[in-house]
């Protein structure tokens, strides 16, 4: 299973995760909040901090975090965004230095929810 674990609360990655319904046509995608009790659960199963702000992705029995879970999901989606797994070989530290700079910025590149999205009916049973 193909599992993304995201901070619940933050619009940017409200955003990212529709972004990547919108690109997986195959629903292989799972997805669940970092506050959530599936999403803690997976962090310790993982053993992941548990104050992680990362965005996570657990693909059968790996975790990623930070730009390795968004390079290799990138692998994953439909179309030309494969590609991006290219810039795996880049060294984690110089992709990762990236990464923090955003992911410190989030909620600055876009307000923090007040309330929690419904997805439709058809992507609901994507939600752990």
């Amino acid at each position: 299973m193909k599992v993304i674990l995201f901070d619940g609360v933050c619009h940017f990655c409200h955003k990212s995760v529709q972004f990547i319904i919108k690109r997986d046509k195959r629903e292989q995608f799972h997805f669940a909040s970092l506050q959530s009790d599936v999403g803690k659960d997976l962090l310790k199963q993982y053993n992941l901090p548990e104050d992680t702000e990362s965005f996570i992705f657990i693909d059968g029995k790996k975790a990623y975090d930070k730009s390795s879970a968004a390079l290799h999901l990138c692998k994953h989606l439909d179309s030309g965004w494969k590609l991006f797994y290219s810039f795996i070989i880049v060294p984690k530290r110089v992709r990762d230095f990236f990464y923090t700079i955003i992911a410190n910025n989030r909620y600055k590149l876009a307000r923090q929810k007040e309330t929690c999205h419904i997805p439709p009916k058809h992507v609901r049973k994507r939600f752990l």
